[in-house]
């Protein structure tokens, strides 16, 4: 283990220093561990926090886990790894399993856990062992612009069982959940990335809906839990769950009695960032009751660490930070690495599976899962659908992606379509959209348009009118929250745009 001494604050290794140190869960950029960090974690820093542009296979994820361990044994490996739409293991190529929406609409708590057994298992194959999911929320706002597909539903029962079923199956393959975003994103209207959502119900409202899959999943043992940045006037009419004692200490630990790791979402988010400002931001959630502070998706590197370390050691050294508080707070993180360590495998992590990772190939628990999800809707009842047997036009109708899905990871039909039908050409159209270049690319090809969210853009709506209306043959396969209504010759909802989606709805489509 390596320890340097940097200048008076770093050369301070004390026990105040070290706790500041142990409750940041910081990012960094390239798929090999820094120097730095490398360093900090031999001064104690117990967790990092990996993201797609850490990534580029299992072999290489295996060998920077294990470049950490040798500095610290019992160092947390977290990532932000949902499936479906949120993947950082498969950034490049789309999930090998659907993500929550799929999951919640067949509603078998068997199926859910087991697609979380097998996503743990690839994870602490990899040496991850904390998984920043499953979400929580109730999506019961269809306009939700960030949670949408990532809820298990709109129904607080069936969000409930799921979210308990997806963290036994995770923790059972040895990685720690952290069950997100409480005490409930899922009625918001703005995305937490940009600015300060606001939920405007009452208490009882709140105990009814949002609270009801953080009790299940604190009953279901969930080691973590992520606070979300929203406004909740009903808990606190100030200060944002992230930062309020009221929502942290009164209500997660006092009232509903959780005692496990309390972690913030990522602290760079605007809702944040741009109000108490990072350093600022950081104190008031450990003041809070956080434990563990989340930064590094867009705020990567060693100075980050630097600034919030010394602004919690400044912060308890002034007065505005119990020194109990921050030690509690490193204490829960330390206590949660000695459970992960104790739990991984004798052997230590190796190279994950990689069945089902690669474009057309596996037949797993991902994809059994995926066809279980569809719900395929003909043109008119009773009505029968032909499979394609000559090659498409794939046109894909494209809203601009919230930052948690990203823009780097492909989604739609095409490379399954293609696969299956050689020849299938694709285009992909973003607002504002001309239906007749859609016509005009498309020729005298059979349209499949695929389109995501529809019933939240009105220029995707207005479009796919017009191309049924030009096309009445069109298929239509819809990869968000399927709101709208089913239309098209035949309209096939996926609930989610994971790999294994596009695959399982281009099966349908060429009758494999």
């Amino acid at each position: 283990m390596t320890t340097l001494a940097y200048g008076t604050a770093e050369s301070s290794q004390d026990g105040l220093t070290r706790d500041a140190l142990t409750v940041l869960q910081p990012g960094f950029l390239g798929t090999t561990a820094p120097d730095w960090l490398l360093r900090r974690v031999g001064e104690g820093l117990s967790s990092v926090g990996l993201f797609g542009r850490n990534i580029a296979s299992p072999e290489q994820l295996a060998a920077l886990t294990a470049q950490l361990r040798a500095e610290r044994d019992d160092v947390l490996v977290a990532i932000d790894e949902e499936g479906g739409d949120v993947t950082r293991l498969e950034v490049r190529n789309g999930s090998s399993f659907p993500g929550n929406l799929a999951l919640g609409a067949v509603d078998d708590i068997g199926l859910t856990r087991e697609v979380a057994r097998e996503l743990g298992r690839r994870l602490a194959d990899c040496g991850v062992n904390l998984n920043w999911a499953p979400s929580a929320d109730v999506n019961s706002n269809s306009d939700n612009p960030v949670i949408g597909v990532r809820s298990f539903g709109a129904g607080p029962e069936l969000v409930a069982r799921h979210t308990a079923a997806y963290v036994e199956g995770l923790q059972s393959a040895g990685v720690a959940a952290c069950t997100k975003h409480f005490p409930g994103h899922g009625d918001t209207a703005v995305d937490s990335h940009h600015a300060l959502p606001r939920i405007d119900v009452d208490l009882d409202t709140l105990h009814a809906r949002e609270l009801v899959p953080f009790r299940a999943a604190i009953a279901g043992g969930s080691k973590a839990v992520m606070s979300a940045h929203i406004l909740l006037p009903a808990l606190d009419p100030t200060r944002p769950a992230t930062l309020s004692p009221q929502i942290l200490t009164g209500l997660l630990r006092e009232e509903l009695g959780y005692q496990g790791l309390i972690v913030t979402d990522g602290m760079e988010m605007q809702a944040i960032s741009a109000t108490y400002g990072i350093e600022r931001g950081s104190v008031l959630a450990i003041a809070a009751g956080a434990d563990a502070i989340c930064v590094g998706g867009g705020l990567a590197g060693e100075e980050t660490v630097l600034r919030l370390r010394d602004a919690l050691v400044r912060a308890v050294r002034e007065g505005n930070l119990p020194e109990e508080r921050l030690a509690d707070a490193a204490a829960r993180v330390r206590g949660l690495a000695e459970w992960t360590r104790r739990t991984r495998g004798a052997s230590g992590p190796g190279a994950a599976s990689q069945e089902g990772t690669a474009p057309g190939t596996g037949t797993g628990i991902g994809l059994t899962a995926a066809r279980r999800a569809l719900r395929v809707t003909p043109g008119s009842p009773g009505a029968g659908f032909e499979p394609l047997t000559a090659a498409p036009y794939v046109a894909a109708l494209t809203p601009v992606a919230n930052i948690a899905v990203g823009d780097e990871t492909p989604w739609g039909v095409a490379a399954e379509l293609a696969r299956l039908l050689p020849g299938t050409e694709t285009g992909t159209y973003a607002a504002p959209l001309s239906p007749e270049t859609v016509l005009q690319d498309a020729g005298d090809r059979r349209i499949v348009a695929v389109v995501r969210d529809v019933h939240r853009h009105a220029w995707m709506a207005g479009a796919l009118d017009a191309l049924l209306d030009a096309r009445p043959d069109t298929v239509v396969v819809e990869m968000g929250v399927p709101q709208a209504a089913p239309r098209g010759v035949l309209h096939i909802a996926t609930h989610g745009a994971a790999r294994v989606c596009g695959r399982a709805a281009a099966e349908v489509i060429a009758g494999a």
